[in-house]
């Protein structure tokens, strides 16, 4: 197993605005048995959850983070599962949707992890990844975080498309991409702070849903695609 470092996810989980943003986007595409990968210590779960929902299985590599998925879990209405570990801890059992939030970019052997999901999926399930866009916008803070890269529709179409279907694909937060790239420019900050994460998620978030619109979803900070096993 692996131990998280840094307080991000921490951080983060006060970005209610953005939560609830990304995961309006793609939740009728959540239903049945869930499968959350990477799910940290639970805390877009409930920005996630539908009433279609059946069961929850949290995957989550660090211990420690794992261990907090229940406190923060605790209203959740429907069997859960928490796993510590990676999809090699999962055996034989399927899903009906399967979701990475800002997870695939850690993982260095990304196109084996799609082989795995697919054989995890349910025929009729889909596969709900968010991950941060744009390799030009790779920088110290990425580094820090342990990401190996960022992604464009053409790259992630090529790790996914072979074995699974594209449903859509769209880019979100265009304000938040300009404040990336003021950073990676000009700042070359490494940490974000809880006064800086309020910025983006109480203003930014609410121009980029207007800018998102007007632009047609054409880029922005993070890309979500969404797929289905036929």
């Amino acid at each position: 197993m692996i131990d998280y470092v840094g307080n991000e996810l921490e951080l983060f989980q006060f970005a209610v605005n953005w939560k609830t943003y990304f995961s309006s986007s793609f939740k009728k595409y959540i239903k049945g048995d869930v499968l959350e990968v990477g799910a940290g210590f639970g805390v877009n779960t409930k920005y996630l959850i539908t009433p279609k929902t059946t069961s929850w299985t949290f995957i989550e590599p660090d211990a420690k983070l794992a261990g907090k998925i229940s406190e923060y879990t605790a209203n959740l209405n429907i069997p859960k599962e928490i796993i510590v570990g990676t999809m090699e801890n999962i055996s034989t059992r399927k899903f009906d949707t399967i979701i990475y939030i800002d997870v695939l970019e850690h993982i260095e052997q990304s196109k084996e992890e799609i082989r795995k999901i697919k054989e995890r999926l349910n025929t009729g399930g889909h596969l709900i990844i968010l991950v941060p866009a744009f390799q030009f916008l790779y920088n110290e803070f990425d580094a820090k975080l342990g990401h190996f890269r960022r992604y464009n529709k053409p790259l992630l179409r090529s790790e996914v498309n072979p074995v699974l279907s594209e449903i859509k694909m769209y880019y979100l937060d265009s304000c938040g991409l300009l404040a990336s790239l003021v950073n990676k420019v000009f700042l070359k900050k490494a940490e974000i702070n809880l006064a800086q994460v309020n910025l983006w998620d109480k203003v930014l978030i609410r121009f980029s849903k207007i800018s998102d619109i007007f632009f047609f979803k054409s880029f922005g900070k993070s890309l979500i695609g969404i797929f289905e096993k036929r």
